[in-house]
């Protein structure tokens, strides 16, 4: 059993930043892949990034791609998403998530239903 807490969302203007943190209890967080997904109003639930359990790959959607960056500090238990350069669109309720096999053979999943493990998600809105 793995508990995901998110938080650090808030409204930002255009071209800000904000950094969601994702606190997990429970045992052997480095063997646990991690990823955040997002959901807009009306859209279905999207993959953004994902960490391996070493924290040694990551693996980005093409949306955010050279603005947000996936950490994780395994003595905390805590994985983060910075994110720069905010657009409108990256509007949406953000999503922590854990999973034993999401990174295998060098691949990751940007499958939600690939994730054991979800937090109660952190709302992102970004001002024109």
């Amino acid at each position: 059993q793995v508990q995901l807490v998110e938080s650090g969302g808030g409204l930002v203007q255009a071209g800000g930043s904000l950094r969601l943190s994702c606190a997990a209890s429970g045992r052997s967080f480095s063997n646990y892949a991690m990823g955040w997904f997002r959901q807009a109003p009306g859209k279905e639930r999207e993959f953004v990034a994902a960490i391996s359990g070493s924290g040694g790959a990551t693996y980005y959607a093409d949306s955010v791609k050279g603005r947000f960056t996936i950490s994780r500090d395994n003595a905390k238990n805590t994985v983060y998403l910075q994110m720069n350069s905010l657009k409108p669109e990256d509007t949406a309720v953000y999503y922590c998530a854990a999973d034993r096999t999401a990174y295998r053979g060098n691949y990751f999943s940007a499958r939600d239903y690939d994730y054991a493990y979800w937090g109660q998600g952190t709302q992102v809105t970004v001002s024109s």
